[in-house]
């Protein structure tokens, strides 16, 4: 059986950005189940972030990756967004994005998608140059620590957003929840928890390597929302799932929360 890398080393070691960013966001016509789950993804963000109006000064992502499609609707809504991840390569990975430097992942396939989303397919180089603008800062984060982004002491954020992320960091769900709290924690009262969780999965592939994930059910996730003090507004789940050699998830949860006063 092959291995499945499960610690913070193994992801400094073994994580390979542009492999998992082709695997899951590459719209390609044989990517069906993949493409399915990215759109239930971004027509979730494009409610939150341009339909409900979710807006503020300052968003943090937890756990960016090497991902930019999380940004697509929230750079319409926020001055700054600051994208953090563990890994050294997720991190440099996304710098040679914005700098347009050659061999950068192309998102221009998922960017158009939103734009139509937004009405209008063809201002997608006007989007991608407005997310350049809006990342202000990649900064370092470990979720597991109770200040994700330590040492740095950054103001509290009018909104959280975390995608596919805890469910890899977590090792169990008493690690879970207080992740959860952490994450939580950046968030100034009033403000907004966004999540996008991948359900009731045990692995995820990157390229030829195998990452563990945190078994959750849609419960177990409402109720670490819930003890880290925040009302959840609205939530989906949707039974999708991804290519069954690439994740053994059984559905998908959308979910947006109000930080209590």
């Amino acid at each position: 059986m092959e291995k499945t890398f499960i610690g913070k080393e193994d992801y400094l070691q073994h994580f390979g950005p542009q492999d998992y960013a082709r695997t899951f966001y590459s719209l390609s016509p044989d990517s069906g189940s993949e493409n399915t789950i990215l759109t239930f993804s971004l027509k979730n963000l494009h409610k939150a972030f341009i339909l409900d109006g979710i807006k503020g000064d300052t968003l943090i992502d937890i756990g960016s990756g090497p991902t930019i499609y999380q940004f697509l609707s929230a750079c319409e809504s926020f001055r700054e967004i600051i994208a953090t991840d563990f890994t050294d390569q997720n991190r440099e990975e996304m710098q040679r994005w914005l700098r347009k430097e050659p061999g950068a992942f192309d998102w221009s396939p998922v960017v158009k998608l939103v734009c139509e989303l937004e009405g209008d397919r063809e201002k997608w180089v006007e989007k991608e140059e407005k997310v350049r603008r809006t990342i202000k800062q990649v900064l370092k984060c470990d979720v597991t620590q109770a200040n994700p982004l330590a040492p740095l002491v950054v103001p509290l954020a009018d909104c959280v957003l975390s995608l596919l992320c805890l469910e890899s960091a977590c090792k169990d769900l008493p690690t879970y929840s207080s992740a959860m709290k952490n994450a939580g924690s950046l968030v100034k009262p009033g403000g907004h928890l966004v999540l996008v969780t991948c359900l009731e999965s045990t692995f995820c592939m990157a390229g030829q390597n195998r990452f563990f994930c945190l078994y959750l059910e849609q419960e177990t996730v409402d109720n670490a929302v819930k003890a880290a003090g925040f009302d959840i507004l609205w939530a989906k789940l949707e039974r999708v799932i991804y290519s069954v050699d690439v994740c053994n998830n059984q559905g998908m949860y959308a979910l947006v929360a109000q930080k209590q006063q």
